[in-house]
């Protein structure tokens, strides 16, 4: 595609050189950059893409795009286009790269702390289950209809990103769902995207590391339901307190649930087990095998969407009696030895605390709960004593251990969760750095009608220790033991 093109939907400050340039590729890694691809210069929170511009014009990149430049010496054929902000400026012409996908596709997307995984990943299979060909962008894995595709991020970079989206269109896909973070609206990843629908599953403390304040993750979440045009729809769960927040001023078609007050989308729990809860949904009674007061708000957003998206009501319905949790969300595990483990991604305070009232509601009088949690590296510290302190205060055992510790020693983000424990409740809490042993010691403890909570890696496979990739799955560790 021609770079004159490309530049159709981007505010351009400066032009030295042609725009008539052909461009076959767009990268933002200067270490991809050949003399037929657009080099995106990125200021990044360790890496600023502009200090590589050099190296890019040595390699006979023929255009690159970047805030600010000074001109470097020697024999220079490369267009430099100066625009006020790259990461948008990458989404747009990524998105007129692949011809605007979103475009040709019905795109929901789904944002908020906890719940986007479950929410676009059943909304994808419910959609497929009423014969219509969908898409999935997602935390746990990517999808095309029904080809996986690894993923890496909750949310893609622009140019994979509206890759898939392309993808979806030339598949044959009428619908897309994806998960839409804090860090790819803030980040610009999703510029230029079409979105005909967007759902607000709740917001708890999570990035602050990040985003340096609450109000500031809120604000950006927010911008996905300010940037909706009046064709589209807002889905928003006005149980949370930032609920209506998000749709402050929003020009979409606003529509709420609830299991607390009066809703366009209304469910109470009827019966619950393990096995699953009988609700009623707007006075329709259904079994779903899904549990915790947490899943019944994301069915509500679930069956809110597909309602908004037209489908038929009693079909909707018949199929989410049939949906499934997915992949390390509340995952059960059950052992001949008679006790229960939940393998869960619970990683907020507000998670892990979800999923541990869920579990004490459910469980059997006489029954011990025992957790097993950890919290994550070079992320938030704050959130460590609170998640530590929740834990003890409403599990019968507590052991802390590794999550993932990245680049920081293990020991001294238990140190950090331990803060958030009186000197009583360290004494009776057990220690494992070695999440393994951790795992281990845990359903060694365990006896007949015990639960035991793994909360914070879900469907991981690996963890991340000095920054060595190492292959760990926590229900790898469980069904082993539960043998």
């Amino acid at each position: 595609m021609i770079l004159k093109e490309l530049l159709k939907e981007v505010s351009v400050k400066q032009i030295i050189g042609s725009t008539e340039c052909e461009i076959s590729g767009i990268v933002f890694d200067s270490r991809k950059v050949d003399n037929t691809t657009l080099f995106v210069a990125q200021r990044g929170t360790s890496v600023d893409g502009h200090d590589f511009i050099g190296d890019c014009i040595a390699k006979g990149a023929p255009a690159i795009v970047c805030e600010t430049y000074e001109a470097q010496g020697g024999n220079n054929n490369t267009t430099i286009v100066v625009v006020d902000d790259s990461n948008k400026a990458l989404g747009l012409i990524a998105d007129t790269f692949y011809h605007h996908p979103s475009k040709h596709l019905t795109l929901v997307g789904v944002t908020g702390t906890n719940g986007k995984t479950t929410i676009a990943t059943l909304l994808y299979r419910l959609t497929r289950k009423m014969g219509y060909k969908a898409g999935l962008l997602s935390t746990v894995c990517n999808y095309v209809d029904d080809t996986a595709i690894a993923s890496t991020h909750t949310t893609p970079d622009a140019v994979q990103l509206n890759s898939l989206l392309a993808q979806m269109v030339e598949s044959g896909c009428q619908y897309a769902f994806m998960e839409v973070s804090s860090h790819s609206i803030a980040q610009e990843r999703i510029a230029g995207l079409q979105f005909d629908g967007a759902l607000f599953t709740n917001l708890t403390r999570d990035h602050i590391d990040y985003h340096k304040t609450f109000d500031n993750y809120r604000d950006t979440k927010k911008r996905l339901f300010d940037n909706l045009s009046a064709d589209a729809f807002a889905i928003t769960n006005k149980d949370d307190r930032n609920g209506m927040v998000m749709v402050q001023n929003c020009k979409a078609h606003v529509l709420t649930y609830s299991m607390h007050t009066i809703a366009d989308f209304h469910a109470r729990i009827l019966e619950e087990g393990f096995d699953g809860m009988l609700l009623d949904i707007n006075k329709h009674e259904v079994f779903v095998p899904l549990v915790g007061r947490f899943n019944v708000q994301n069915l509500l957003c679930i069956y809110g969407a597909a309602i908004s998206l037209g489908f038929d009501e009693s079909e909707v319905l018949r199929i989410l009696s049939t949906l499934t949790a997915v992949s390390g969300r509340f995952e059960t595990i059950y052992s001949p030895k008679g006790w229960t483990a939940i393998v869960d991604y619970a990683h907020t305070p507000d998670a892990v605390e979800n999923v541990i009232n869920t579990i004490n509601e459910i469980r059997q009088k006489n029954s011990k709960l025992i957790t097993v949690v950890g919290c994550g590296g070079n992320r938030d510290k704050g959130k460590r004593p609170m998640m530590a302190q929740i834990a003890k205060k409403s599990s019968d055992r507590l052991i802390l251990t590794s999550d993932n510790p990245r680049d920081e020693e293990p020991r001294d983000i238990l140190n950090d969760m331990l803060a958030g424990l009186t000197e009583n409740e360290q004494l009776s809490t057990l220690v494992i750095e070695d999440r393994r042993q951790a795992i281990r010691t845990a359903c060694s403890l365990a006896g007949k009608n015990d639960v035991i909570l793994i909360a914070g890696k879900g469907h991981e496979d690996y963890q991340i220790i000095k920054g060595v990739k190492h292959h760990f799955d926590d229900r790898e560790e469980v069904k082993m033991m539960a043998q």
